[in-house]
């Protein structure tokens, strides 16, 4: 056997018109994919979140504005909105917000390893947590209600880490008021300055993630947590192999 067919074997393997797919994949800047992959989970966030509101006694397990702002009025009384499930997401968010960072501390690549574990974790925990509403039934009781949104509000709060570390401007992929206010300040009425079509495609992305989330409702509770678990993972698979082609 030459040296040659040895050197040609890989090209070969994947033939021609998949290695020169794998060369446009991996020529996509960093920067341009990056903020794809975080849009894509941005509209996650919001089938969870819509799931969570909707679904699971008005808990937001992305959105903790929206969870302080209930747990502030459910503590007048009176309201019929709950304080523990928004309490318990909450914790949970910053649990998993925690561990992120702690995990990502003194790693410098935008998108690591660590990342990809990172957000496999978070897939697989959505994925789980819908299965086991589909296996709970249409009724699941406040226990297994409450278990579930601060379960998924950790995966949140380390999807929300993994972004941040990720680092691109205006899309944390759990919040969107911060981007809403660059919009409008960055507008044609006022400073003009470039991004907001980064920061409309994030608003976007939330909203049409909360239609398809309240739309998986219609269909089974747990649909639209399984489906928005299954979408992290592809977005996971996509930014790792990206990563490793760039890195050579």
């Amino acid at each position: 056997m030459t040296s040659e067919s040895v050197v040609d074997r890989p090209e070969r393997a994947v033939g021609p018109g998949a290695a020169a797919r794998r060369r446009r994949f991996a020529d996509v800047p960093a920067g341009r994919m990056h903020l794809w992959l975080m849009v894509a989970l941005t509209f996650t966030t919001g089938i969870n979140d819509a799931v969570g509101y909707l679904g699971l006694d008005k808990v937001f397990t992305g959105n903790m504005t929206g969870n302080v702002v209930i747990l502030g009025m459910a503590l007048v009384g009176g309201t019929d909105l709950p304080v523990l499930g928004p309490a318990l997401a909450l914790v949970g968010f910053m649990v998993g917000a925690v561990l992120a960072g702690r995990s990502l501390r003194g790693v410098t690549a935008a998108w690591s390893p660590v990342t990809t574990v990172i957000l496999v974790l978070v897939g697989t925990t959505m994925v789980g947590l819908g299965g086991a509403l589909l296996l709970l039934g249409d009724a699941p009781g406040t226990g297994a209600m409450v278990t579930t949104t601060t379960l998924a509000a950790t995966a949140m709060g380390a999807q929300a880490a993994a972004a941040r570390h990720v680092g691109v401007k205006d899309v944390s992929t759990v919040v969107v008021t911060s981007t809403i206010t660059g919009l409008a300040v960055d507008s044609r009425w006022g400073t003009r300055k470039p991004g907001g079509a980064r920061r409309l495609s994030a608003v976007v992305a939330i909203t049409l993630g909360a239609t398809a989330g309240a739309l998986a409702l219609q269909v089974h509770l747990g649909v639209g947590l399984l489906a928005a678990g299954v979408l992290v993972l592809g977005i996971t698979l996509v930014g790792d192999r990206h990563a490793r082609l760039t890195r050579g």
